[in-house]
């Protein structure tokens, strides 16, 4: 009757319907077991379990599987009542194919006259602070073989301030990688110096340090600010559209989106000048991580009008002055520029820009909490801005537009 029962129990389990879930090549994989319904059968070892990335421990499969297949695996097993006899239960495992997998990279032609790197990134100072910029080609344009778009450019100005630019170009803008170029090495370049400079930090300096001014100087000298910003951001309309004629394009050929952070730390905090024409947004979180502020005015929504460029002219209007921002604080801890290609797929509307649980959740996503498990670490931060790469290679389906990011930290 024993040997009854013990044959009974070893048939059942091996005639039970057995699915283990699916897998996903290149995602971290765990199936358990659950054995209550057959408390005296045992799992010894699972075979061809090797050829997945695998491995069986204590009733459970984890690892990482690498490549997508239909796996045959063989369960050993035995019963309580009969260790030395091994029995095989067959079942099957499905790998799927890591999405990105299914995408193409085709290099960019390096021989074109416009060609710049598919991918680049910077890691360095900022005022008393650090930075890291990364700037990735979406994956619909790498399938394709095109240009990166995107663009940015970080420099160290004459008496202690610093700018960081970062531009989008217009996808439907067949010279839109130059324009994005140009742009952030245009705005850069015309603050960088020393008599642009000394005037806005005069003027900063009646705006922010000055107990003697009145309000109505006070107001002055802000203006006075915006018009210094305001002519530098001409200078870069008037650059793109001098480029355009002399290689007899249009202007609407550069097409690109353009935002920057020109900044210092004064005795009495850290003042931030923004500007933002586009849909890439600039956002500085405090120190204690309890406040978040979108600094510039996003083109986006049914009432925004859709994207606008640095490339037309209609943006110098009446309300160009909503564009510009002159923050100052003690101190922060993150002062954060991206392009839509990070914004839509981890933020995906304009008011979870300046909601503090969203920004908490992306920096958890930073910390490695993502599918990949890919880590950008600012304590440990040799190599920052290879791990910031390595981040922007994350899937998010629909979401394939060029990545760029930076962080000042």
């Amino acid at each position: 009757m024993e040997k009854a029962l013990i044959y009974r129990e070893i048939e059942e389990f091996k005639e039970v319907h057995l699915v283990l879930k699916n897998a996903s090549s290149k995602q971290f994989y765990e199936y358990r077991f659950e054995m209550d319904d057959f408390p005296n059968i045992k799992i010894k070892n699972i075979t061809n379990l090797r050829e997945t990335g695998l491995t069986f421990e204590n009733n459970k499969i984890s690892g990482i599987p690498y490549v997508n297949s239909v796996h045959d695996l063989d369960i050993e097993f035995y019963h309580t009542h009969d260790e030395d006899s091994t029995e095989i239960k067959k079942v099957h495992l499905f790998v799927n194919a890591d999405p990105k997998d299914l995408w193409k990279n085709i290099p960019s032609d390096t021989n074109d006259v416009y060609h710049k790197p598919d991918e680049t990134s910077y890691e360095g100072k900022f005022l008393n602070k650090k930075i890291t910029v990364v700037s990735k080609r979406g994956r619909s344009h790498a399938h394709e073989g095109k240009f990166r778009d995107d663009d940015f450019a970080v420099n160290e100005l004459p008496g202690g301030w610093s700018i960081v630019s970062v531009a989008d170009g217009a996808g439907s803008a067949i010279m839109a990688r130059e324009g994005s170029r140009l742009a952030v090495v245009s705005v850069n370049s015309f603050f960088n110096s020393e008599e642009i400079l000394n005037r806005i930090e005069q003027n900063i300096e009646i705006v922010y340090n000055s107990s003697d001014s009145s309000k109505e100087i006070q107001s002055e000298a802000g203006e006075n600010v915006l018009k210094l910003l305001y002519k530098g951001v001409l200078h870069v309309y008037n650059i793109l559209d001098q480029t355009a004629a002399e290689h007899s394009f249009s202007i609407k050929d550069f097409h690109t989106t353009l935002i920057f952070a020109l900044t210092k730390k004064f005795d009495f905090g850290y003042v931030i000048l923004t500007f933002g024409v586009g849909d890439c947004p600039i956002n500085l979180i405090s120190p204690d991580f309890s406040e978040v502020k979108l600094l510039n005015q996003m083109d986006v929504g049914e009432f925004g009008g859709g994207t606008r460029f640095i490339t037309m002219k209609e943006i110098f209007s009446d309300d160009m002055v909503s564009r510009f921002g002159i923050t100052c604080v003690n101190d922060f801890s993150y002062l954060v520029l991206m392009t839509d290609g990070i914004y839509d797929p981890k933020f995906m509307t304009e008011n979870k820009l300046e909601d503090i649980d969203s920004w908490k959740a992306f920096f958890n996503d930073l910390a490695g909490n993502n599918d990949d498990r890919t880590k950008v670490d600012f304590i440990n931060d040799t190599h920052i801005d290879q791990q910031l790469l390595a981040w922007t290679d994350f899937w998010s389906r629909g979401n394939h537009d060029d990545r760029t990011l930076a962080i000042i930290y």
